[in-house]
Formats: structure tokens, sequence, C-alpha cells
């Protein structure tokens, strides 16, 4: 088996004594996605404690959204009371792909449900999926030359 990289340094894909390609569709982890009933309080923690650097606020999706970096991680906060799912602040994970009508279709070949269809905002798309352990994802793919401001940060690869 040999594992090869993308000229950014992620996992491309990795091919087997067959030369058959497997995974060529997933990217990289990007971000977790958490809940936060107050999100001034929670942002101060995480840029004093460990400097995060706030890249994108702003809302959508009928709250306060804000966008960081800490390190080369990221972390998407929502202003909202968590839920009393089990989760505690944790929504989901966001795994980038760069061919997500693919990823979707052998998911969904393999049995896999999602809880609705591609939702497509042009410069993203992304579809919302269980993984085991009760962990939600969110598998999305985001076209760079479309997107602005904080949002072309923090989806860049680059910090």
């Amino acid at each position: 088996m040999l594992l090869l990289l993308n000229s950014r340094g992620s996992l491309g894909f990795v091919l087997t004594i067959t030369n058959t390609r497997i995974f060529q569709m997933v990217e990289h982890f990007h971000h977790v996605h958490l809940f936060t009933k107050d999100i001034n309080t929670t942002i101060n923690w995480w840029r004093d404690m460990l400097g995060g650097i706030v890249i994108y606020d702003g809302d959508f999706g009928g709250a306060r959204n804000i966008f960081m970096r800490v390190g080369s991680g990221r972390i998407h906060f929502y202003e909202q009371s968590l839920r009393d799912d089990g989760k505690g602040a944790v929504h989901h994970l966001g795994i980038r792909t760069n061919n997500l009508e693919k990823l979707a279709k052998k998911l969904t070949d393999s049995g896999i449900k999602f809880r609705s269809n591609i939702h497509d905002f042009g410069a993203w798309k992304y579809i919302m999926c269980p993984a085991p352990d009760n962990v939600l994802l969110e598998l999305f793919e985001v076209d760079e030359n479309k997107l602005e401001g904080g949002a072309a940060e923090y989806f860049s690869d680059m910090p």
C-alpha cells in the first residue's frame, strides 16, 4: 500500500498493490462544530487560553456563527443552547471532500442514510450523515475561488 499526498500535504489517495484508488474523494478532517450558549465568553476563552483567531463573525442559519482558527485547526461556533442529546456542545465533525456527489453515492450504495439531500450554496455544498458512536458528520465540498473574506480564509488550507 502506498499513501500519496496532494500538493497541500493532505492525503490525496491510497494505492493498493493493484493500483486501485481508495478514499481519493476525502481530502482531510477540517473542523469541529460546537454549540455555545454564551458565544462571547466561549470565544474569549479560546482566544485568551489557546491563541484562537476569529476569522469570521456573522449571522446565518438563524444564529450568530464564528469561525476560528486555533493553530492549523478550525472550530465553527454556533450560538445556541446545548441540546439534551448526550453530545454536549459537539454538533458535528466536518470532513472536506473534492467530489461530494461521488462520495455521497458511495456511502448511499453502502447503506448510509442521509438526513436530507445535498444543500448547495454555490461556493460550498454539504450533506450530513451519521457515523458510529452517535457522531454526526458534515461532508462538504468548497470552491475556494467563489469564497470571500473570513469564509475564504476559514476554508483555505493555508493559515
